[in-house]
């Protein structure tokens, strides 16, 4: 089969690689019709290379149809639609019972320390091959797939692939938020992390206040209600600006949806390219003992957030020495939550709105790009370069 595998830092290939097979009983193998990069699949382009080897599948964003199950598996069965959410969870152990669900105790990867596998991403998260590929082996299968309705009568694939990551990650962000009745929410980036932030915020009647630098970015947000701040305008004192849009007191809540690669952060980004330039044992020490993220995003983020607000987390960061502002955390009472999404605790709730006719959310124009597999490497590098007004890039095998 056709697979996007990782071969180094900005370089990723389609190959072709043995189809995937049932390995243990409790597996199902998909034939995927679409999937996703995600904004943190940029991530591992880039930055996480000490922990990704040559030839990796990447992906955890698709959608497809069952083509076989092992023999205990009885929730889905051949020909049926799924979606597949990036947690690869039981559903049935202390932390799935929680709805803490990327943190599932039967999947954690120990030899890191780390939470629930996910699939097609490094060895932190257990090294499943992943998603962008023609065909994909899903274990814990048992729990893993959503099944959603069979295509036809407005039901595309752009209205259910979202449920892998990109709106149960957004939901849980405002959710984090803790947005008061009648509150505002400013969100940092508005790459499809942020924007789906702002469509569902404004969908829960909150005022949003979305900051980016990419034109087109700023221009799809003020097409669901959102009041735009260029990052370009206001000298770097994006916080001074919000705060003159908010009574001169700041949000009631702030989203970070850029995460450890955020523009305007020098010493983080040398010191990002410096442990990339080191053999992979010597990086992977380096992270884990040391490592730093551009922080420039998360600082605005404090800086921005009233007093008493919270803080909601929802960007990847990695780094394990980062330099935290906590005297101005402490200072003004800010709450702060994070961590990846548990896909599933969100699903029922999210689900009447993608069966909604009206597409309250905008799922069928969120993409901006839909592209056979065999242009993923351009594909990524576009994403990476904010080139041609991508946004969010569909792949369809």
């Amino acid at each position: 089969m056709k697979a996007v595998a990782w071969h180094g830092k900005q370089d990723v290939r389609v190959d072709n690689v043995p189809d995937p097979t049932i390995q243990e009983p409790n597996d199902a193998i998909v034939r995927i019709t679409t999937t996703n990069i995600c904004g943190s699949d940029l991530h591992l382009y880039n930055v996480l290379g000490p922990f990704i080897d040559e030839g990796d599948i990447l992906g955890h964003e698709p959608m497809g149809i069952v083509e076989e199950v092992g023999p205990e598996i009885t929730n889905v069965a051949p020909g049926d639609r799924v979606v597949l959410p990036f947690n690869i969870s039981c559903g049935h152990c202390f932390m799935c019972d929680e709805k803490l669900y990327s943190q599932c105790e039967t999947t954690q990867v120990h030899e890191y320390g780390t939470g629930a596998k996910f699939f097609g991403y490094t060895k932190l998260y257990g090294q499943v091959p992943g998603g962008q590929a023609e065909f994909l082996r899903v274990p814990q299968a048992q729990f893993v797939p959503m099944k959603v309705p069979e295509e036809g009568a407005g039901m595309s694939d752009e209205r259910f692939v979202y449920l892998s990551d990109v709106l149960p990650t957004s939901w849980q962000a405002v959710d984090y938020a803790g947005v008061p009745e009648g509150g505002s929410l400013a969100i940092f980036g508005l790459g499809p992390i942020g924007q789906m932030c702002a469509r569902i915020a404004r969908h829960m009647g909150f005022r949003v206040i979305g900051v980016d630098l990419v034109p087109e970015r700023l221009d799809m947000a003020k097409r669901y209600g959102v009041e735009t701040v260029d990052l370009r305008d206001h000298n770097g004192d994006v916080p001074e600006a919000i705060r003159e849009m908010t009574d001169g007191r700041g949000p009631d809540s702030v989203i970070d949806a850029v995460g450890m690669e955020a523009h305007g952060s020098g010493g983080g980004k040398m010191a990002q390219t410096f442990v990339g330039l080191l053999p992979d044992p010597a990086a992977q020490t380096a992270m884990e003992k040391g490592g730093v993220d551009r922080l420039t995003a998360l600082n605005s983020c404090i800086e921005t957030v009233r007093r008493g607000g919270t803080l909601s987390i929802s960007g990847v960061y990695s780094g394990t020495a980062d330099p935290i502002n906590m005297m101005q955390l402490f200072d003004k009472q800010i709450q702060v939550r994070m961590g990846q999404a548990n896909v599933k605790a969100w699903t029922d709730t999210i689900m009447p709105l993608l069966l909604d006719p009206g597409d309250p959310l905008g799922v069928e124009d969120f993409a901006t790009h839909k592209l056979p597999l065999d242009d993923a490497p351009q594909a990524y590098e576009t994403f990476q370069n904010k080139q041609d007004g991508a946004i969010k890039i569909l792949l369809q095998p």
